[in-house]
């Protein structure tokens, strides 16, 4: 059996491995709700490619040492269950603001996004970030737009030429 040492040691190293790749955490104090709430945090975690875990802060703060999230260290205060966003950047934010819709007891506690913390509140806003096949499709409008309009402008004098001896022959005719 594992020692209580060797048992923190894992939980520091794999909390450090995600943190080491994750673009966002999320910190929730849980404190007030029910397992069956937790529960289905969980399993929406799940469906989301969340990393969630709830983790002591001594052990969260030198799990975070040396990743992008050295930021926390200092406001890691009280219970706290971290979620990180394994593949899109607003996965965890996303799903923690509906989880906050249905059980307003839970307290965002920490939001930290690619080494900023940034305040509870703005939560809203890292959850409204596009998801990577959102992004894609909005840079290649961006960039599909000069080109559809470069066609047009190549376009126009031509369709002006057409219409200008479409109108010289109906008035030869009429």
């Amino acid at each position: 059996m594992a020692s209580i040492l060797e048992t923190k040691q894992a939980i520091v190293s794999e909390v450090a491995a995600v943190a080491a790749t994750a673009p966002v955490l999320v910190g929730l104090d849980l404190s007030g709700l029910t397992v069956r709430q937790v529960t289905g945090l969980r399993r929406e975690a799940r469906k989301a490619d969340v990393y969630l875990k709830v983790v002591k802060n001594t052990l969260l703060r030198r799990a975070v040492e040396g990743t992008g999230f050295e930021c926390v260290r200092e406001a890691a205060r009280g219970p706290l269950m971290v979620a990180f966003s394994r593949g899109e950047p607003g996965a965890a934010a996303r799903m923690v603001r509906d989880f906050r819709k249905a059980n307003p007891k839970a307290e965002v506690r920490l939001v930290a996004v690619a080494g900023r913390l940034l305040r509870p509140e703005d939560l809203d806003a890292v959850a409204k970030l596009p998801t990577r096949d959102e992004a894609i499709a909005q840079l290649m409008g961006v960039m599909k737009a000069p080109i559809a309009k470069l066609v047009r402008v190549l376009a126009a004098p031509n369709s002006k030429l057409v219409r200008t001896l479409a109108a010289v022959r109906d008035q030869k005719q009429g």
